[in-house]
């Protein structure tokens, strides 16, 4: 299994975002990552400029969103959606989706959910629960 370190999780964001806009060829991942960071504008001159922000740590407490954090959030659900892994995770999504009528809308609501999941096991230092997962993403409207 291929488990980055934090900075090689950030390079690959950042170069991902480099070739994609310099019109270089794109592996399958590098697609869908340049995909994911196309459609969020907001953190498009974070990743132009990259080596300022490689090492930034983004603080929940000072109202910090850590963008790299949110965009590999974005791939692995993306990766998740593609397998049904959870299982069910997808018929989630098309609720969702279906539910609020934005596709990105709804991906935002299953990276949250993500997000809680892997905090949570965080917090109790255990593996992410698949069915607190989905639960949470039950409880999504």
């Amino acid at each position: 299994m291929f488990t980055p370190s934090r900075d090689e999780a950030r390079r690959f964001l950042a170069e991902t975002w480099n070739k994609f806009r310099a019109g270089q060829p794109l592996s399958a991942l590098e697609r869908i990552a340049a995909t994911i960071i196309a459609e969020h504008p907001e953190y498009h001159a974070l990743l132009d400029d990259p080596e300022r922000h490689l090492e930034r740590d983004f603080q929940p407490e000072d109202g910090s969103m850590n963008p790299f954090l949110h965009l590999s959030l974005h791939l692995a659900v993306a990766e998740q959606l593609a397998i049904d892994q959870p299982t069910g995770i997808r018929a989630e999504f098309e609720r969702l989706r279906a539910a609020r009528g934005d596709e990105h809308a709804a991906l935002h609501a299953v990276v949250e959910c993500l997000g809680e999941t892997l905090w949570q096991a965080q917090r109790a230092r255990t593996g992410p629960d698949a069915s607190v997962y989905l639960e949470c993403l039950a409880r999504q409207r």
